[in-house]
């Protein structure tokens, strides 16, 4: 029996462990009390408090001395406090057993994704506090996770996405050719597990093969007093066909899937994760021509309906100006969240669903543990000209001519 007569004190909230909530939510739970003896109790709270906070040092020589520079930034999103036994100045006396002391907060309509950085991190926790007269308080602690709703059902995010960049090869300062890229994708906004269509056109007069890449990369930039820090790391890739003197290369919509990461975080003020698609050609003695096209890494699928059909007919004009002939004929669907990171997957896991990411030049570095989960947003069904219910050849009406 533990000293004080508590034998457990213990947190719990209602949802399932990984579970993620959302702004506007209420977050429920319990405190859970066992006393082996009657325990004399001066107050009992439950506090819930989230944010983001980032912290790096610099260092630089003045002289002969090393000077460092700490930097270090923070901003609150969430401040709860509830009291399950209020503090009257007069001790309450709880008899032996087990007690129960259940709470309930409404979380903000808006917060930020979970994360944790190198630099930076956006965590939320609950944490319960048990004063007790002449006894150090005893405290009780459960972290939660957030997911901000990105929705790439917009107009922004459905945009199609190009440029094009040229470079003149050079080797001891003569000229061997000009290099062209030029690079399309049918719209800015993703879901994890679906498939870029990469098409692009590659270009080669210079006298040596070259080679083309592509990569979906994250960028973690870490920001505080006026200054900031920048993690990169690339997600997925893919290697292109060397190209050989003048000839040109065509890539018509090459296959490049987006694994389960997290979702873009645009709204913080001390930390945001952007996304971008980077095609590139590798010169050899030149430097790299490389091209970068933004991206939006969401968490609500494409719908079937409205956007879903704008960004089928944006694609298909899309492939036409890049002689690329016809749209198939039934697109596939993004799939849900629950298909590409499921529950027992995040529980097996722990806290992060999400293998660390590998580092590159891009090369780019840095591990990044975001927190997904499932998001119960489902598409409405597939449109079908054909009535699944016809009705019977009594109750079909006649022509009028008949």
């Amino acid at each position: 029996m533990r000293p004080g007569g508590v034998r457990s004190f213990v947190l719990e909230l209602a949802r399932v462990p990984g579970g993620a909530y959302r702004g506007g939510e209420r977050l429920c739970g319990r405190v859970l009390l066992e006393a082996a003896a009657p325990l004399r109790v001066r107050a009992l709270e439950v506090a819930a408090r989230g944010g983001a906070a980032t912290h790096w040092l610099e260092g630089r020589s003045v002289g002969v001395n090393a000077v460092s520079s700490d930097y270090a930034a923070a901003e609150t999103y969430l401040r709860r406090r509830q009291l399950l036994l209020r503090d009257t100045g007069e001790t309450t006396t709880l008899p032996p057993g087990r007690h129960e002391f259940p709470f309930s907060f409404q979380l903000p309509p808006t917060l930020v994704t979970s994360f944790e950085g190198k630099h930076g991190s956006v965590r939320y926790c609950v944490k319960a506090t048990l004063h007790r007269p002449w006894v150090p308080a005893r405290r009780a602690r459960k972290v939660f996770t957030v997911i901000e709703p990105v929705d790439i059902n917009t107009p922004a995010l459905l945009a199609p996405q190009a440029g094009a960049l040229e470079k003149v090869a050079r080797s001891w300062y003569s000229s061997r050719g000009l290099v062209s890229l030029s690079a399309k994708i049918d719209r800015k906004g993703y879901t994890p597990g679906e498939v870029i269509p990469v098409f692009a056109e590659i270009d080669n007069g210079s006298t040596r093969p070259v080679l083309p890449r592509a990569a979906v990369v994250q960028t973690q930039t870490f920001m505080a007093r006026g200054a900031h820090k920048q993690k990169r790391a690339v997600v997925a890739s893919l290697v292109g066909e060397p190209v050989g003197p003048g000839r040109r290369a065509l890539w018509q919509g090459r296959a490049l899937r987006i694994p389960p990461v997290g979702p873009s975080i645009l709204h913080c003020r001390v930390l945001h994760v952007d996304y971008s698609l980077k095609v590139c050609v590798d010169i050899p003695g030149t430097s790299k021509l490389l091209l970068e096209l933004p991206l939006v890494i969401g968490t609500i699928p494409l719908h079937p309906f409205g956007s879903r059909s704008s960004s089928v007919g944006s694609h298909a004009s899309f492939l036409l100006d890049w002689g690329l002939g016809a749209l198939p004929e039934r697109p596939e669907a993004p799939p849900e969240y629950s298909e590409v990171v499921s529950d027992g997957e995040v529980a097996a896991a722990g806290q992060s669903p999400f293998p660390p990411l590998q580092d590159t030049n891009l090369s780019l570095e840095g591990p990044f543990f975001a927190y997904i989960q499932e998001f119960r947003y489902r598409p409405p069904p597939l449109y079908s000209e054909e009535d699944p219910n016809p009705p019977s050849e009594a109750m079909r009406p006649r022509c009028m001519t008949c």
